[in-house]
């Protein structure tokens, strides 16, 4: 079987395994590169003041993740989103708003982002299968580094934020609009 000839349970519009691929490390990549303009943004208004040094952290993570996805999108030929101009401006600026807000709602930012995440990382590991290893245990391996920072910023008083509900609401429905405009644009 070919890659265009239908698998027993494939329907009709199944992305094949390589497109699957293509879409999991473009997303991936355009996600960890919104992640570290969040973070430069919180970072712009933060500075060292509290909790800057917990966000630096953060931040090195998510550019170890960054350098990760840049060299796959390389190696695996993968097309990276064509909208990361607008994360570039759209990361930065959701950090910044939400570091004016105050270190808390900083910090509820980065819960709301890492639930989405967290949950998108799942949904992939289930997908990929065991000729996906690498990338697989990649995938996982971020997935609960994204937690970490999750219960990181809930110790910093993420969820003591005046208004958190609807704050944390409205990223995550950004982040998942981010997350669906990424996979195929």
């Amino acid at each position: 079987m070919n890659e265009t000839t239908p698998r027993p349970g494939r329907l009709p519009g199944d992305l094949t395994r390589e497109q699957l691929i293509d879409r999991i490390i473009r997303v991936d990549q355009a996600g960890e590169y919104g992640a570290v303009r969040i973070y430069e943004g919180q970072l712009s208004v933060l500075g060292r003041k509290r909790p800057g040094p917990a966000i630096k952290r953060m931040a090195v993570k998510e550019r170890e993740h960054l350098a990760t996805f840049n060299a796959l999108v390389g190696e695996r030929r993968a097309r990276p989103t064509a909208l990361q101009p607008l994360w570039h401006v759209a990361g930065f600026a959701l950090g910044a708003a939400t570091a004016l807000m105050g270190p808390r709602a900083a910090m509820a930012c980065t819960v709301a982002v890492e639930e989405v995440i967290d949950e998108h990382y799942a949904k992939q590991v289930a997908m990929l299968g065991d000729d996906e290893t690498d990338l697989r245990d990649i995938c996982q391996r971020y997935r609960e580094d994204e937690i970490e920072h999750k219960e990181t910023a809930r110790r910093h008083g993420a969820e003591r934020t005046l208004g958190y509900r609807p704050l944390t609401e409205f990223i995550k429905a950004g982040s998942r609009a981010a997350i669906w405009l990424s996979e195929r644009i």
